[in-house]
């Protein structure tokens, strides 16, 4: 006898709305946290670093003031208010989510879950956090555990929460650094880098490959390191770590860089080099759970190797962010209660919330001429769009990739102002299918900075209108 249909272990944003959603189709539902509801995304990463960004970039924007004619006299910078800005927003948020438990009469179980085997579904141990124990059978179990940060040990590269950070450190800084050091150029490590020199600390990043935000378009990157330097980010690519010293005033770091070895000291370093599955956390070895390079192996509906479990977001692989294990834990929790479900396959944009902001969706160029196809790219500069330049955000451009052959819409990326808001037009593109001529005879309202969309559409078959 299965107490529930759907348990769901963790309750970030791929957990959560898994549950909301088997509520909605008739299926009882409990879900299992340990910690706080809304997972790591909600208290300690996605929504509070926003919250400590937008600090950053208002105070940055207050230098900036005579270009608006205004001024304001001697600005500072509060740390503890701010840091208690983003625990509030992130408090608000995980009460929302406890809200939504209850109204979608989904059973919320505070503790440890552990599994062991069992039929149909493996059996979930829970260590409740009131204290005692709790064994829950049920049709289905959906691992939405998470990942954390990857440690390296060999180098000395271990979160420490005192001279090296993990996300929470950094979050929650006992005081401002003077000096940092960030290792990893991907979003998460950008945008600390891009909080702390907004406040003034000295910041380097540190890359092992050739460029930073190595995942994204190569032009976009290159824009955005010199946009970074212009801000006073110092940056080392191309560059081996290969040891880590803490002591009680700082931190060292030694690398080798284009065959020459250097170091650096500051007083904090970020570890923001990747993620490993939570999985281990929760027993998956118990019940023989297939893994692939640290992270669970699933079909495109989430299905394990192991009968009755199923597992999404940032333990069942890349790309790690929150709308794709939103995005997952729909589409699977309908294919478990068989209702019509959309293809699992969809165009999943990135944003780094940086200044200025990127996003992108789809294949860069450089993937797109690897895979051998015809193609036409279009780009539009946001300093010759009026709203931007009204706005005095004329920082970046628009880039868009369609297939030379059919017209298809097949990438875009942008750098620049609230990009991350506008980068949903082309996704509704892509996964509408829309050509080249969607795209021009789309409407675009005026002014907005969205017109550099139409724009760069324009642009890639020759047609653009303001430049």
């Amino acid at each position: 006898m299965s107490d529930f249909d759907l348990v769901v272990i963790g309750s970030g944003p791929g957990g959560y709305v898994a549950a909301i959603r088997a509520s909605q189709l008739g299926l009882k539902t409990a879900i299992i946290e340990r910690e706080s509801l809304g997972g790591i995304c909600l208290n300690w990463g996605c929504i509070p670093t926003k919250a400590l960004l937008k600090s950053g970039e208002v105070f940055e924007k207050l230098s900036h003031l005579e270009e608006f004619g205004l001024s304001a006299s001697n600005p500072k910078a509060d740390l503890d208010k701010i840091v208690a800005r983003s625990r509030g927003v992130a408090s608000q948020m995980n009460k929302g989510v406890a809200f939504l438990m209850k109204k979608h009469k989904v059973e919320v179980i505070e503790g440890d879950a552990t599994l062991e085997k069992g039929s149909p579904a493996p059996t979930v141990q829970v260590k409740l956090k009131a204290g005692g124990a709790r064994t829950i059978k049920a049709k289905n179990v959906m691992l939405a555990v998470g990942a954390r940060t990857r440690p390296i040990p060999q180098i000395g590269l271990e979160a420490d929460g005192d001279r090296i950070w993990a996300y929470r450190e950094a979050m929650v800084p006992k005081a401002m650094p003077k000096s940092l050091l960030v290792v990893g150029s991907g979003a998460i490590g950008i945008e600390f880098a891009s909080f702390y020199r907004a406040l003034g600390a000295e910041v380097t990043v540190i890359e092992a490959l050739e460029r930073i935000l190595p995942v994204e378009d190569e032009e976009v990157s290159k824009a955005a390191q010199k946009a970074f330097e212009k801000r006073g980010l110092k940056f080392r690519v191309g560059a081996k770590v290969t040891k880590v010293t803490k002591s009680k005033t700082g931190v060292k770091i030694e690398l080798e860089a284009g065959g020459k070895a250097e170091t650096l000291e500051a007083d904090v370093c970020i570890a923001a080099v990747g993620i490993v599955a939570n999985t281990d956390q929760v027993g998956a070895d118990k019940v023989g759970l297939e893994m692939d390079r640290g992270h669970v192996k699933t079909d495109a509906h989430g299905k394990t190797n192991v009968a009755g479990l199923w597992a999404i977001g940032d333990c069942a692989g890349p790309p790690w962010l929150a709308h794709k294990a939103s995005h997952e834990a729909i589409h699977c929790v309908e294919h478990i209660a068989t209702y019509k479900s959309p293809n699992a396959v969809s165009p999943i944009p990135g944003c780094t919330y940086s200044q200025p902001q990127i996003a992108s969706v789809g294949l860069t160029e450089g993937q797109a001429k690897a895979a051998g196809k015809a193609i036409k790219v279009g780009r539009f500069p946001f300093k010759v769009n009026g709203k931007a330049v009204a706005a005095g955000e004329v920082e970046g451009f628009v880039k868009v990739i369609f297939d030379e052959k059919t017209g298809a819409l097949i990438g875009a990326h942008m750098i620049g102002a609230e990009v991350t808001e506008m980068i949903q037009g082309y996704v509704t593109a892509m996964t509408m299918e829309a050509t080249e001529e969607d795209l021009w005879a789309t409407v675009y309202p005026h002014p907005t900075m969205s017109e550099a969309m139409h724009e760069a559409s324009l642009d890639a078959f020759g047609r653009v209108l303001h430049i």
